[in-house]
């Protein structure tokens, strides 16, 4: 039988399984005109990296998520496969 915490993270690996299958389609589909709708989208994050610097060791921040209809649409697919599973 599976415990809670293994059903969350295997819903975190479904989500980010259908974000990223999502967001490679639509970079595909913008190649193609009448699927171009599925590459609109926005980016937003961090434009500049945060670096702090203490001469001995120097540690980077940077966060930039890039969001659009297809990645929306693989989200809402692995959702509903993961309630059907």
């Amino acid at each position: 039988m599976a415990t809670k915490s293994s059903n969350t993270w295997i819903l975190i690996l479904f989500i980010c399984a259908g974000l990223v299958i999502g967001g490679l389609l639509g970079n595909v589909a913008s190649q193609v005109d009448w699927l171009s709708w599925l590459s609109y989208g926005q980016e937003f994050g961090f434009s500049q990296p945060f670096v702090v610097d203490l001469n001995v060791l120097s540690i980077t921040f940077g966060f930039s998520i890039n969001i659009n209809i297809a990645s929306i649409v693989g989200l809402a697919i692995a959702i509903f496969i993961y309630r059907k599973i």
